[in-house]
């Protein structure tokens, strides 16, 4: 860093100079924004990247509007009276430090409990404690630190984001200044030697100058300042190339008029700017398709009930209207805004705020979409109708998910850095080779070398086609929670299945029952008490059993794993294993069951009789050769000799498994180098499918919001996983054919720039189409993959 650059923002201090800290600031608060994160042991910050920030404006009572609550209502997607969340749209995001300083805005203050910022779409959403802390401090907690919002309650009210329409206006005066330098160039192409053009031959050539003028200093502006940024950082990223030799084409055509040698390479140059800025532009909107298709296509297929004149229906969530009255059962999501109608509501809203204590609330109390009941069964009434990226933002919310690696970006952004290396290696090694050999063909081969192995069809493969084969399985009812989750169901060697509601179906199990008999008043505590529950299990006899009045209950209890304990009045249930009951050994462990006990006091026991999905033997049969198989179930081993019936011999059937204890298993597993797929129903299987490299859950009618899971896929299509995993795997040789296309594509145009065959601004021309050809591969490659899931 030069002395006279700002430390923080890195503009020259040419009118005002402050030293702090044997530092120097262009402005105070640039100062204060240094004082801040020193003082918080934020100056880590920049060891990322040299002055990243940017110099914080003065905005003093712009802000006043943030107080009214109105305004407030509107901007924050959730608010409790306690805990707020607003997502804010902030322009300056654009490298790693800001992303860093923006997730760590805790530590600048300790009300806010989370951030977490969408790169792509430069927004940040922050969690904070609206009883000591306001949006309006937040913003200007922001503001302080160099990172205004753009806020605009126009925006908000209609759904749009604001627009950056800068590239728009770079590509169109790209555009124009191409056109008119090619037509001034073309009397010297054709070699007119008219008086008239000896005569204006420098003015049209000062002309040409000057319609480059904003080209490179405003067009072409951003790759010069992402390749400055990249080597302060001391990082080679592509745009390295591209702003060298834009340089040099400007440099030697400035020269060439000056001294009267030549007319230059505006039209290259010109062209060439013009032709980035076009790739970039279809690039962005292909990006911006791609990002739409995904976010519709990637919601999961919840359902909850409706109650239409005492019919409980299973409704899928995006039916849900206003005014409609929904009953939620304990562990169960709510999907919508709502007023609580009756029974008794205590709801977790971590998946929301982060923070894991349970808020209970009263009939007539306003209930937020994102909360999960932890108290029995209530019901609600409809305030709003479902909005899709709001719980497609909760699910793919990774606070609540451990990280799995994206590898695959990774070795994208590998290959990328290597690859700009070898081509600057090639450049300057074919300049010397022509400077000693014919130098007027010097620059035109470097030049031509930097644009034609630009990698950026290298980095749009992985991404098109993940991207394009995650919107192909959402319309196939498997639905992933991104698309890094392809690659890593492409790794996997060791798939666990769970048995109740995983491999089982629930809609064709049937149950009988053994002991004494129930009276009237039992049989109605056992069904209301079965309504609270979303196992299987209690799911299964729930339909099973008589319909019977709904009753309220005074205590609902689901401890997990083990079972479910109700009390009504005087009286008590409880419903499960048969250690929970208190009954001291199940004499009858063939098939699986559920035990009763009222008033303590056993009262018998419910034998289940499982009936297999469709289609699973031939699913395990499909599996076996490439896949370690493992069933895992915490029921008993009753069905032990119908499963080695059905399954291939070297399947491992394990049984009497604790959550904790399917858990243990695949970390055990995992240690031992397996990469392994859970497939379960989310419920008690949430442990185990986080742990996992990729956590599938299985839904039915009704489906348990887990964050824990990867992916959701529908019961109908269980028999259809093997071409699922078959799909992504196909899709990671997609990539690389990718690849190897790029790279015999960039040992052609090499052999032509090297050798002083090629103009740059064909080169350029060439350079976009090599992207926009790999979108086309990859596309064309997974729609194919698709129809043959059809």
């Amino acid at each position: 860093m030069e002395q006279n650059n700002c430390f923080h923002c890195g503009d020259v201090c040419d009118t005002e100079q402050i030293s702090f800290d044997e530092k120097l600031f262009c402005c105070n608060g640039c100062k204060t924004v240094y004082e801040i994160f020193s003082e918080n042991d934020l100056t880590c910050y920049y060891d990322l990247q040299a002055a990243p920030g940017s110099a914080p404006k003065e905005i003093q009572g712009k802000y006043d509007f943030l107080s009214k609550e109105n305004i407030i209502e509107k901007l924050t997607e959730f608010n409790d009276g306690h805990i707020q969340i607003a997502t804010l749209y902030i322009p300056h995001i654009h490298c790693s430090s800001c992303i860093w300083i923006l997730e760590n805005l805790n530590k600048l203050n300790s009300n806010i409990t989370a951030s977490q910022v969408n790169f792509g779409k430069k927004n940040v959403r922050i969690t904070y404690n609206a009883t000591n802390f306001s949006l309006k401090e937040v913003v200007l907690l922001l503001s302080a630190i160099g990172y205004e919002p753009y806020i605009s309650l126009d925006d908000f009210k209609t759904g749009k984001e604001h627009v950056n329409r800068s590239l728009i206006y770079k590509l169109g005066i790209a555009g124009f200044a191409f056109g008119n330098v090619m037509f001034l160039s073309f009397p010297e192409y054709f070699e007119v030697g008219e008086f008239w053009i000896e005569q204006y031959k420098h003015l049209f050539r000062w002309l040409m100058f000057a319609f480059s003028l904003p080209v490179v200093f405003y067009a072409g502006r951003d790759y010069f300042t992402s390749a400055y940024k990249g080597l302060r950082s001391r990082l080679l990223n592509i745009d390295v190339p591209i702003a060298l030799g834009l340089t040099v084409l400007f440099v030697r055509s400035t020269v060439e008029i000056i001294l009267d040698i030549g007319s230059g390479f505006f039209d290259s140059l010109t062209g060439l700017v013009f032709f980035l800025l076009l790739g970039k532009f279809f690039q962005q909107k292909t990006y911006s398709f791609l990002s739409f298709e995904r976010d519709y296509k990637s919601y999961f297929p919840i359902a909850i009930t409706k109650i239409l004149e005492g019919i409980e229906t299973p409704i899928q969530v995006y039916d849900i209207k206003k005014g409609d009255r929904l009953l939620i059962r304990n562990q169960e999501l709510i999907p919508v805004d709502g007023i609580l109608i009756n029974g008794k509501a205590k709801i977790d809203y971590s998946f929301v705020t982060g923070e894991s204590d349970a808020v209970t609330k009263l009939s007539g109390d306003k209930l937020f979409a994102g909360g999960k009941q932890t108290s029995g069964v209530m019901e609600m009434e409809a305030l709003k109708s479902v909005e899709q990226s709001y719980l497609t933002q909760l699910w793919s919310n990774d606070v609540f998910n451990k990280n799995k690696e994206d590898g695959f970006t990774t070795l994208t952004n590998t290959i990328s850095k290597r690859f700009t290396i070898a081509v600057l290696s090639i450049a300057f090694i074919a300049t010397t080779f022509w400077l000693v050999v014919d130098s007027t063909k010097a620059m035109n081969v470097f030049t031509a070398v930097l644009i034609i192995a630009c990698p950026c069809a290298i980095a749009l493969s992985a991404p098109f086609t993940l991207g394009n084969l995650l919107r192909i399985f959402g319309k196939l009812k498997f639905y992933l929670k991104n698309a890094s989750v392809i690659e890593q169901l492409a790794s996997i060697n060791t798939i666990i299945f769970d048995k109740t509601g995983t491999i089982t179906s629930n809609k064709q199990s049937s149950a009988i029952y053994h002991g004494d008999a129930l009276n009237a008043s039992e049989e109605l505590l056992l069904k209301n008490t079965l309504r609270g529950s979303n196992h299987p299990l209690s799911r299964t006899l729930y339909d099973i059993l008589d319909e019977h009045d709904i009753i309220t209950l005074n205590h609902f209890e689901e401890h997990l794993g083990k079972g479910i304990e109700s009390i009504h009045q005087n009286d008590s249930m409880k419903i499960g294993s048969a250690s929970f009951v208190g009954l001291e050994q199940d004499v009858s462990i063939l098939n699986t069951t559920v035990h009763i006990s009222s008033n303590n006091k056993y009262k018998g026991k419910y034998t289940f009789y499982n009936s297999y999905r469709k289609g699973l033997s031939k699913l395990f049969n499909s599996l076996k050769s490439n896949y370690d198989l493992v069933i895992l179930s915490g029921d008993n081993s009753g069905e032990l000799e119908n499963l080695k019936k059905l399954l291939p011999s070297k399947t491992k059937l394990i049984f009497n498994q604790k959550p904790n204890d399917k858990l243990d298993y695949i970390k055990y597993h995992q240690s031992e180098g397996a990469k392994v797929l859970m497939i379960g129903d989310g419920l008690n299987d949430a442990g185990a499918l986080a742990q996992s490299e990729v956590g599938i859950a299985i839904s039915e009618n009704v489906n348990v919001f887990s964050p824990a899971c990867d992916a959701i896929l529908d019961a109908s299509k269980f028999n259809q996983l093997y071409r699922y995993i078959s799909a992504s795997k196909q899709a990671i040789k997609i990539i690389k054919w990718s690849f190897v296309l790029s790279f015999f594509y960039n040992i052609i145009g090499l052999y032509f720039a090297v050798t002083g065959q090629l103009e740059p601004v064909i080169a350029a021309i060439l350079m976009p189409l090599s992207s926009i050809s790999i979108v086309v591969f990859t596309t064309v490659a997974t729609n194919i993959i698709g129809r043959k899931l059809e």
